[in-house]
This record gives C-alpha cells, sequence and structure tokens, in this order.
C-alpha cells in the first residue's frame, strides 16, 4: 500500500489566519477530508487524528484503571481540550481557542506528520523542540526501539 495512504510524514509551514483556521497541507487532506479529532498533545502541541485512528488509540485507553491517578490526569488533560472538526473546501480547519492556547499557536505554525496522526506547533516551539532533539536523536534509537535499526 502506498505510505502516503497509511501513514502521516513531513513537515509543512502554513499559516494561522485571524479566525483560528489552518489550512492542511495538501497531502494530508485525503486522509481528513471526513473530519480531524483535535486533541492536546504532549509538548504543547495539537494532535490531529483521523476519526477511525482516534477511535482506535480510545479502544486502547479504555482499558487504563480508573483507579489509578495518572491515568486518570491524563485522559483529563487529552479529552477535555478535544473537539471533531471537518475541513472546509478549502482544506482549512478551525483550531478551538481552548487548544490554540494549549500550544501557543501564533500565526507561523509547522504540521508535522508523525505516523498515524499529525501534530500542530507554533513554529518557534518547534524549531526549538526540533533542535534540543538533534543531538540524542542518532543515540535514541537502540533504547527506544531495540532491534529495529
Amino acid at each position: 500500500m502506498n505510505p502516503d495512504v497509511t501513514n502521516f510524514f513531513g513537515t509543512y509551514t502554513p499559516r494561522l489566519d485571524d479566525k483560528g483556521r489552518l489550512f492542511l497541507p495538501a497531502k494530508f487532506r485525503p486522509r481528513l477530508e471526513h473530519g480531524v479529532i483535535l486533541t492536546r498533545g504532549q509538548e504543547h502541541c495539537i494532535y490531529g487524528w483521523t476519526p477511525e485512528a482516534f477511535t482506535e488509540f480510545t479502544d486502547r485507553v479504555r482499558s487504563t484503571p480508573f483507579t489509578n491517578r495518572q491515568a486518570r490526569n491524563f485522559l483529563r488533560m487529552l479529552f477535555s481540550g478535544a473537539s471533531s472538526e471537518t475541513p472546509d473546501k478549502q482544506g482549512r480547519i478551525s483550531i478551538p481557542p481552548v487548544l490554540r492556547e494549549w500550544a501557543s499557536l501564533g500565526r507561523d505554525c509547522t504540521v508535522v506528520g508523525a505516523m498515524d496522526r499529525i501534530e500542530i506547533w507554533d513554529s518557534q516551539r518547534w524549531d526549538e523542540f526540533s533542535a534540543e532533539q538533534e543531538d540524542t536523536f542518532a543515540d535514541m534509537s537502540d533504547e527506544v526501539m531495540p532491534g529495529i535499526f
């Protein structure tokens, strides 16, 4: 199967307009044309999931023990800001104010493909995060993904 259809990858730099709308990268639009679920992401970005990927994710976290405080708090943060958005005919999505604030989104944004989801970052924050990760990127493959490389 074509990887463009099954995974999100690449880095794009669209701009947020005055109404809080963002043009989705053209390569991502076919997978997101029926909607995108936006949630708070880690490192203060926004995660964007296809409805199918979000359903798969929620099915997995449904088994998280309710008695675990950290799990409850994580799920509260993730789901309390979640929003279902449908791109308009120009391929724009509205980003709700609570998520724009969470991610400190300014006019310049960076959209990153992250396999089963997209991530929406303030461009300055993405540049800083990316620069911080460069030194350890090569070293982390054995620790994070043993036997893959």
